[in-house]
């Protein structure tokens, strides 16, 4: 919850020579590197620890695992922080580069988790790396490797050609340098500056004191948003597996076989997700041009979105009265559900990528530009933004499971929760979000990397 807007709040004020975004990225991608070898290796890791390869329980992997796991997640953020405010600082006080930049941050992610989803699907990738398999490690896990190494490969790669060509102006508190600048009067510059320590969460308490409406409202459309998203994006595969397949990780081996059937299912439609994400991403200013504007744009999908929630009630009610079983050696089995009733999940996991497309670019975008006229500066803002995430997430996490068991369990309850908060999230992002005014004709359309 704390590391983007403390790696958001050091990067604004970073007077490397490197810049001030560039070094918390290139940390964040290495961390990331290493996190990703851990959770690879923890098999390997906890067998030569003392695991036993006879025992099912494996307590020394596991402790790697999580240590593993908890480095990614604090190096995601290194990242996410730092190269959200790089688009920002690159696009100037121009909006349309800002919102275009979020679009393209956005169709990325989607790309990167399609080539996940097909690099997982390819049960023989171990076979590019021979050495991957081992004892304490079967095919399902040397593919995993394999896919780890792969990304690692990736992320390295594309981290170092981006920093070592997207120029990254060192910070000097006197203000930012003309363009007619050289860089080594730049970097001298920041050399000899010495920024007024201040205390982050002084800071990051005088920068909620000091928001304006507008960036208050945008937590507030954010907050209720997530809210509606996180229900799905922890259980939709388990809803897959659960409701429409009729499967039960806990029951005998039939319901288990056909739970992870559907938990399948379920990435396929993930994957189809991705593909309609990355899709909508690339029309994103288009789609903002064509319906009047980014807040209304984002009030449409929020009501879309709360349609797709609503809709898994309606998927589920038809699984549940077309639940087929045959009979084979006097035993019932249970059988998937219709190809109609599939047919129609899968649609749903495709059509909410529309609005995923909106929430991973639209909200980040207004935040960078409401921004813009205040000092604390795009790598807080967009970490206090990232509040209005976690939040809503570690809310979802810890209630979801208590709530549904007050309706009898299932995932349908907490569905019903996110469609209501996207609904009113979106009333709220029509009548209460203001519109950003119109770029002036006198911003300088050169991309430039100035502290806001």
């Amino acid at each position: 919850m704390l590391v983007q807007p403390i790696v958001g709040y050091h990067s604004d004020r970073c007077t490397s020579r490197f810049g001030r975004r560039r070094p918390f990225i290139a940390a964040g991608a290495a961390f990331v590197a290493i996190a990703v070898f851990l959770i690879g290796f923890a098999a390997d890791i906890g067998h030569l620890s003392g695991d036993s390869l006879a025992k099912k329980a494996k307590p020394r992997a596991i402790a790697v695992f999580v240590v593993g796991f908890w480095i990614l997640d604090v190096a995601n953020n290194m990242l996410q922080g730092p190269c959200r405010a790089f688009l920002a600082d690159l696009s100037g006080m121009s909006q349309k580069k800002t919102r275009t930049s979020n679009a393209f941050y956005s169709f990325f992610m989607a790309v990167g988790n399609v080539l996940g989803f097909s690099a997982g699907s390819y049960t023989h990738l171990y076979k590019l790396f021979p050495f991957s398999r081992t004892k304490a490690c079967d095919v399902y896990c040397a593919n995993l490797k394999s896919c780890f190494f792969i990304s690692i490969a990736l992320l390295l790669t594309l981290t170092i050609v981006a920093l070592s060509y997207v120029r990254d102006k060192p910070w000097s508190p006197e203000g930012s340098p003309g363009e007619g600048d050289d860089e080594e009067d730049e970097i001298a510059e920041a050399k000899q500056a010495v920024p007024v320590p201040v205390p982050f969460f002084g800071e990051i308490f005088a920068a909620f004191k000091n928001l304006q409406r507008p960036m208050w409202i945008l937590l507030l459309v954010t907050c209720l948003n997530w809210v509606a998203w996180f229900p799905f994006l922890l259980f939709d595969t388990d809803w897959m597996g659960r409701e429409v397949y009729g499967g039960d990780s806990s029951a005998d081996s039939d319901q288990l076989k056909m739970y992870d059937r559907g938990v399948r299912a379920g990435a396929l439609g993930l994957m189809l997700n991705s593909v309609v994400l990355g899709v909508t991403s690339l029309g994103v200013e288009a789609l903002a041009r064509g319906v009047g504007g980014v807040k209304r744009l984002w009030g449409i999908v929020n009501f879309v979105l709360a349609i797709c929630l609503a809709m898994t009630i309606l998927i589920t009610k038809l699984a549940q009265s077309n639940r087929r079983y045959t009979t084979v050696n006097g035993g019932t089995h249970l059988l998937p559900p219709p190809a109609g009733v599939k047919a129609g999940a899968l649609a749903l996991f495709a059509v909410m990528g529309i609005p995923q497309a909106i929430t991973y670019s639209i909200p980040f975008a207004l935040a960078s530009i409401f921004s813009n006229t205040s000092g604390a500066g795009q790598g807080l803002s967009l970490g206090v933004l990232n509040l209005s995430i976690v939040i809503p997430q570690m809310v979802v996490s810890v209630a979801s499971g208590p709530w549904d068991a007050l309706f009898g369990g299932g995932n349908l309850p907490a569905f019903v929760v996110g469609a209501v908060a996207a609904a009113v999230s979106g009333i709220l992002a029509f009548t209460m979000l203001p519109s950003p005014p119109p770029d002036s004709p006198s911003i300088k359309r050169a991309a430039t990397a100035a502290f806001h």
